[in-house]
C-alpha cells in the first residue's frame, strides 16, 4: 500500500517551493523548527501510516463496526494504530511545547495528517474529530471545563465528537429539537436524538466527549436560539476520575456504502431523564462556536477527499505502468509485444485528469493550511486579518471542490483498471466508495454553494473576494514574464474576467432582494468559482516548475515537466469548459427554479 501514500517529491515541492514552509521558522512560535525537524515529523507520520494504518484499511472495510450489548465493537487493529498516532504526538502537533505538543505550524500538521488520511481514512477520523472538539473547548470552554475535559483529551485519554444532525432536520440546524433544561446546579439535562454522529461510540478511549447543539427553554427561534453543550459518555468526579455512565445511549449504527471503519451512530440523550450536560460559553451562541469546529472539519473533509483521490491516482498510475495490453493504433504487427497501457493516449488522458484534479486540490488544501498559520502568527494585525478573510472565502471551495473532482479521479482510477477496478480485489473501488461520503457530510455541495454565493462573497464588504482577485491578478502578471506560460495564463484571465462580471450581477440581484433567483444556480457558481481557484493554484505551480527547470536539479526535470503538462491540461481543457455554466448563470436560467413538484 505504500505506493498510495502521497508522493514525497510532490510534497516537498508544495512545502518548500510553492508555499515556502521554511519561512515560517522565522516566526517566533516556530523558531525552534527547521526544514530538518519538519522532514523528521513527515517521515515519522509516513512510517506510522505505513505500519499501523494502511495494513487494516481493507480489513476495517470488510468488517465494519458491530452493535453488541449497547456498545460499538471495532476490529482490534484500530486501537494500536490510534495509540501509535497519539504516542508520536500527532494529536497535539500544533500545541505548544509547554503543553506537551510539537508546536508545528498548521501547514506541517496538515501535511503529516494527510499520510494517515491516505492510508486509512476511517481510522484517521477518530483523532481528527477529537482534535477539533478539543480546540473548541480550548477556545470557548470555562477553566473548569478545560480541566475536566480538555486536559484528558490532550493526553489522549478522552476522545471527542460533534453532535449536530437530528432525524427530522438533516442539514437544517435551525429546526433541531434537542432541549436542555437548567438543573439548578449549573448543569443542564438534555433530551433529544442525534444521528450520523461519527465516532459517537467506540472502545478507543476512556471517555467520549460529545459537543452537542441544543436549545434552552427561552431560546429564540431559528439558528439564533442554539446553544452548545459538553455531554460526556461518562460523568467526571471532582477528583478527575470517571464517574457513572451518563444518560447517553447508543441507539444503533448506520451501515454505510463506504468509510465503514468509522462508527456512524444514532445517539439518544436523556431517555431516562438524566442526561447531564454543561453549557459552553454564552447561551444561544452555540452555532457560532460550533462553526469553528465545523470549518476545521470542512478543511479536514476536503483534505480527506484529496488523499482518497490521490491514493487512487497513484495506484492506477502504477497499474498502468505495469499492465501490458494491446498495441498502439499504428502497430501493424500482431506478433509484436504488447505495450503497457500507460502508452495508450486515452489512458494518458485519464491519468492526466486525475493528476490535475488531485495535485491541484492538494495545493489548495495546503495553501489553506498556510493561511491558518498566517491568521495566527503573521507579523501584523492586517496580515492576520487578511489571512482570516481569505480563508473564510476559500473554505467552501476547499471542502466541496475536492469532494466532487477527487471523487471523479477515483472513478477514472477504476476505469483505468477496467474490470479489475470494479472488483474488491483491488483498492480503487474502496477509495471511490469512501470518497462518496465527502460531497455529503460537513455541509453538502448545495449548502456550501449557498454559503459561498449568499454569504462569503459579501462578507466584510467583499474583502476576501478582493484579496483573491488581487492574488490571481498578481500571479497572471508574474506568468506574463514567461512566454511559454501564455497559453496557460490567457484562459485563466478570460475566465476570471467573465466570472467577475457574473459575480457582480448576482450580488446585485441579492442586494435587490431577488434572493431565490440569484441563488437558484449556486451549485453551478460553486463549480466555476472553484475552477478559477484551482486554475490559479495550477498557474502558481507552473511558475515554480518553470523556475525548477531553469535553476533546479536536472534529475527533477521530468517532475517539473509533469507539473507543466498537468497545469496545461487544467487551464486549457477544464477552465474553458466552464463557459456553459457561466452562460446559464448570466441568463439567470430558471429551469430548475420553476420546476413544479407535480411535474416530476
Amino acid at each position: 500500500m505504500s505506493e498510495t501514500l502521497l508522493c514525497p517529491r510532490n510534497l516537498a515541492f508544495e512545502l518548500y517551493e510553492v508555499l515556502d514552509a521554511e519561512a515560517l521558522t522565522r516566526r517566533a512560535r516556530f523558531a525552534d523548527h527547521s526544514r530538518e525537524t519538519f522532514d523528521a515529523a513527515l517521515g515519522t507520520a509516513r512510517q506510522i501510516a505505513q505500519k499501523y494504518f494502511a495494513p487494516h484499511n481493507r480489513t476495517s472495510d470488510e468488517h465494519e463496526p458491530l452493535y453488541q450489548n449497547g456498545e460499538a465493537v471495532l476490529i482490534p487493529e484500530v486501537r494500536p494504530a490510534v495509540d501509535a498516532f497519539i504516542e508520536a504526538g500527532f494529536h497535539n502537533a500544533q500545541r505548544s511545547f509547554e503543553d506537551g505538543g510539537m508546536q508545528l505550524p498548521n501547514l506541517l500538521s496538515r501535511a503529516c495528517f494527510a499520510h494517515f488520511q491516505s492510508a486509512n481514512i476511517a481510522t484517521s477520523s477518530y483523532p481528527m474529530l477529537t482534535m477539533g472538539a478539543a480546540h473548541l473547548i480550548e477556545t470557548f470552554g470555562s477553566d473548569d471545563q478545560k480541566q475536566r475535559f480538555l486536559q484528558p483529551m490532550i493526553e489522549g485519554r478522552f476522545f471527542g465528537t460533534m453532535a449536530l444532525t437530528e432525524p427530522h432536520a438533516g442539514s437544517s440546524l435551525s429546526d433541531i429539537r434537542t432541549r436542555a433544561e437548567p438543573a439548578g446546579d449549573g448543569s443542564y439535562r438534555l433530551k433529544g436524538n442525534k444521528i450520523f454522529i461519527s465516532g459517537g461510540d467506540h472502545p478507543l478511549s476512556e471517555n467520549i466527549v460529545h459537543m452537542v447543539l441544543a436549545k434552552l427553554p427561552d431560546a429564540p427561534p431559528g439558528v439564533k436560539g442554539i446553544s452548545l453543550f459538553i455531554v460526556p459518555k461518562f460523568l467526571i468526579n471532582d477528583d478527575g476520575s470517571l464517574g457513572p455512565r451518563n444518560d447517553v445511549l447508543l441507539a444503533g449504527l448506520f451501515h454505510k456504502m463506504g468509510w465503514r471503519g468509522t462508527t456512524s451512530t444514532a445517539l439518544n440523550f436523556g431517555d431516562n431523564g438524566n442526561c447531564v450536560g454543561y453549557l459552553v460559553g454564552e447561551p444561544h451562541k452555540g452555532l457560532a462556536y460550533m462553526f469553528q469546529m465545523m470549518n476545521e472539519a470542512r478543511i479536514g473533509v476536503g483534505m480527506g477527499a484529496i488523499m482518497l483521490g490521490y491514493a487512487g491516482y497513484l495506484y492506477s498510475l502504477n497499474y498502468a505502468r505495469e499492465r501490458p495490453q494491446g498495441h498502439l493504433p499504428d502497430g501493424k504487427d500482431p506478433a509484436s509485444a504488447q505495450v503497457p497501457i500507460i502508452e495508450h493516449t486515452d489512458v494518458k488522458r485519464m491519468l492526466l485528469m486525475q493528476k490535475a484534479y488531485v495535485e491541484g486540490a492538494f495545493d489548495l488544501g495546503l495553501y489553506s493550511a498556510r493561511l491558518v498559520d498566517d491568521q495566527h502568527t503573521a507579523a501584523s494585525e492586517e496580515e492576520r486579518r487578511n489571512a482570516g478573510e481569505l480563508l473564510d472565502l476559500l473554505t467552501p471551495i476547499v471542502k466541496s471542490w475536492p469532494s466532487e473532482f477527487c471523487l471523479k479521479a477515483n472513478e477514472l482510477a477504476i476505469q483505468i483498471l477496467g474490470g479489475h477496478g470494479y472488483t474488491r480485489e483491488y483498492p480503487v473501488e474502496q477509495y471511490y466508495r469512501d470518497n462518496r461520503l465527502n460531497p455529503i457530510h460537513e455541509g453538502t455541495h448545495g449548502i456550501q454553494s449557498l454559503d459561498l454565493l449568499g454569504r462569503k462573497l459579501m462578507q466584510n464588504k467583499g474583502a476576501g473576494l478582493q484579496q483573491l482577485l488581487g492574488l490571481i491578478q498578481d500571479c497572471c502578471q508574474r506568468a506574463a514574464a514567461h512566454e511559454a506560460l501564455a497559453p496557460l495564463r490567457q484562459p485563466l484571465e478570460q475566465h476570471i474576467a467573465r466570472l467577475t462580471r457574473v459575480t457582480q450581477a448576482l450580488l446585485g440581484d441579492l442586494m435587490a432582494g431577488k434572493i431565490n433567483q440569484a441563488l437558484a444556480n449556486s451549485a453551478l457558481y460553486l463549480k466555476v468559482f472553484g475552477h478559477a481557484v484551482i486554475g490559479w493554484r495550477w498557474l502558481e505551480q507552473a511558475l515554480r516548475a518553470e523556475r525548477g527547470l531553469t535553476d533546479g536539479n536536472p534529475a527533477d526535470a521530468d517532475f517539473y515537466r509533469g507539473k507543466l503538462q498537468a497545469a496545461r491540461y487544467f487551464l486549457t481543457w477544464e477552465v474553458p469548459g466552464c463557459q456553459h455554466e457561466l452562460t446559464l448563470l448570466e441568463a439567470r436560467d430558471d429551469t430548475c427554479l420553476n420546476m413544479q413538484e407535480g411535474w416530476f
